[in-house]
Formats: structure tokens, sequence, C-alpha cells
């Protein structure tokens, strides 16, 4: 038996015959990436209803207190492994400890819970998804002296730090790039993110030709700016998710690059640990990550990212991550027809 909440609602059911354990999943939010809600939540459910073992999936949609109070449930309801993407790494340590005090096996997915007591934790290689950004953006500005900016991640996210480590990594070197500003968007909010860089470009006078935007919502926020000043596909602008959005400003030209993580990877990941945990087996990992917080080494299993670039978003497609119908739409039907898509 399984069951499966809508976004920001609680579920319960039955515990399930054989011993077999009930697993409890709680995605952040469906504003600061449309994966959530239309990749890493069917990928779940697909796996978890394959295994047929009961789940709960539901979605904080951004609010820590609902999040607690969601985890609180789900507890209660006799979930022996539960997953969360914290929405901060504070309250996400708070429920993975009450968790912990239950009995209940726990796994950071996506994010690192720094200072939690995370059993495990699955990802992509974070500082690695920001040397392909940091990669992407220097093949796209190329030769010459050029003026960039940071548009990070909320400074509550682990990953967002990851994310910048690499993207220095790979840009400090060059110092033919100058670092104009350097900014985080608190909870990744698209609209903040709009805001800061128009005080950035008004800052600098529009004197801008680079962008390392973290993922494609706030890559697309900037290019809502540069619409307004008529510079759209002028300034490089990066991003990260593969999202439909972005893919379509790649395809016109008005954002240089993304970065693809397979999300049906991680999740068969995430969801075979799950169902091992919840089978009384142990997890398999591929590694493990330092939670510099708790010092201590979280058995991991990490995937790979990928960089995309015009060249080559068919490779999105053909995975089966995007829909060309969706991608291809009226406007961007001509791009479509030039990169192969059909």
């Amino acid at each position: 038996m399984s069951s499966e909440a809508p976004a920001a609602s609680s579920s319960s059911a039955a515990p399930a015959a054989g011993g077999v354990g009930k697993i409890g999943v709680i995605l952040p939010d469906s504003k600061s990436s449309a994966r959530w809600e239309t990749a890493d939540r069917p990928a779940l459910s697909e796996a978890f209803k394959a295994a047929g073992v009961e789940f709960d999936i539901q979605n904080a949609q951004g609010d820590k207190a609902a999040m607690a109070t969601i985890a609180d449930q789900m507890i209660n309801s006799g979930v022996t492994v539960l997953m969360i993407v914290n929405l901060d790494n504070e309250s996400g340590a708070a429920i993975e400890k009450k968790a912990a005090e239950a009995g209940v096996k726990t796994i950071d997915y996506d994010r690192l819970t720094l200072g939690g007591v995370a059993d495990y934790y699955v990802s992509f290689d974070n500082v690695k998804v920001g040397e392909l950004q940091g990669q992407g953006l220097a093949g796209c500005l190329g030769a010459g002296d050029k003026n960039i900016v940071y548009l990070n991640g909320s400074p509550t996210d682990s990953n967002a730090t990851s994310f910048s480590k690499g993207a220095h990594s790979v840009l400090d070197p060059m110092t033919n790039y100058k670092v104009l500003d350097e900014q985080a968007v608190p909870d990744w909010d698209n609209q903040q993110a709009a805001t800061i860089f128009e005080q950035m470009f008004t800052a600098q006078g529009g004197k801008i030709d680079g962008v390392l935007a973290a993922n494609d919502g706030l890559g697309n926020a900037t290019i809502s700016v540069l619409k307004k000043n008529g510079l759209n596909g002028k300034v490089f602008v990066t991003g990260q998710d593969a999202t439909v959005e972005g893919l379509q400003n790649i395809l016109v030209g008005d954002q240089c690059m993304t970065v693809y993580k397979a999300i049906k990877k991680v999740a068969a990941a995430a969801s075979g640990l799950a169902i091992a945990l919840a089978t009384g087996k142990e997890g398999t990992t591929n590694g493990k990550v330092m939670d510099t917080v708790s010092n201590r080494e979280v058995p991991s299993v990490l995937e790979t990212p990928q960089i995309i670039t015009k060249d080559n978003v068919k490779d999105v497609v053909d995975d089966g991550y995007v829909k060309a119908a969706d991608l291809c739409i009226e406007a961007y039907k001509a791009a479509c027809d030039a990169a192969g898509i059909k």
C-alpha cells in the first residue's frame, strides 16, 4: 500500500505488513525550482510504488514551521525512514534529532544538513556543479578583461556554499575577470534575486559582462532585468537544474548554460537507500561528505552533474527529463528545430 500527499498536506496509512517500514519524504518548496514537484516527487513515488512500500511525500512550501509539523506528523504516523530537503540547517537539524530520538533513520536529500544527525546524504557533487558553472561562464566570456558578478543561492543552504566554492575555484585564478559584486539570495527567492541584480546593475552603470547565477530561477530573474535594458543575450548568465524555462533561455541565447542533474539518478539512489532501510537492510554508498559543524563524515551517495549549453540541450530531452512538447512551444519552436529537438 502506498500514499502520496499533495503539496503541503498530510497523509497517513496503516502500518505495512511483514515488518516493512514506512517512508516519509518532505520536499522544500515549489517556488525556488520547479524540479521538486515536476521531477523529484514523481521519480520517488514511482520507485516506492514499484517496491511496494508505504510512503508519504509532502511539500513544506518554504515554511519551516510547516516542515516541522509535517515531520512530527510523519514520525507519529509510524515512518521508519524520514528523508528531508532542509529549508535551513538549524530547522533541519532539529527535525533529524527528533526523528533519531524516535528511532527513525534519516536521509538528507539534495542538501546536507550541517549540524544534523542524518544517517545518509544523497545528492550530486555540488562543488562540481559550481565548477561547471564557472567553466561555462568562462567559456562564454572568453579572453580579455571582463566584469562579473555573483548571484549566489540562499545563505542557509549548504549546497549554495558548495556551488560558490566550485565556481570561485575556476574563476578566481582568471585574473582578467574582475568581480564587481557578490550577493546571496535569501531562500532562493526569484523576486528578491531580480531586485538584488537590478541594484547591482544600476550601481555598476550596466557595465557587467557576466553573471554567475546559481540556478535557472535566479538566472531568469537576472534575464528579466537585462531584457528591460535591452541587454539580454549580450550579458552572459549561468544557471542550474535544466528547467524548461532555463533551457528555453539557452535556446534563444539569453542564458549561457545550465547544469543538468539527472534527478532520476539521484532519486533512484535515495529511494533505493530508503527502501533498504525500511526493509531492515544496510544502505549502499559511494563516498562520504564532511559535516563541518558536527565534525563528522556522513556516508553519502553522490551523482555526477553535466554541463548543458545550446549545443547539447537535446541531451536533456533525450534523457526524458524534459518533454519536447513542453520545451518547444511556439515561441521556441524555431530554436528547437535548429537544435534538432522534435
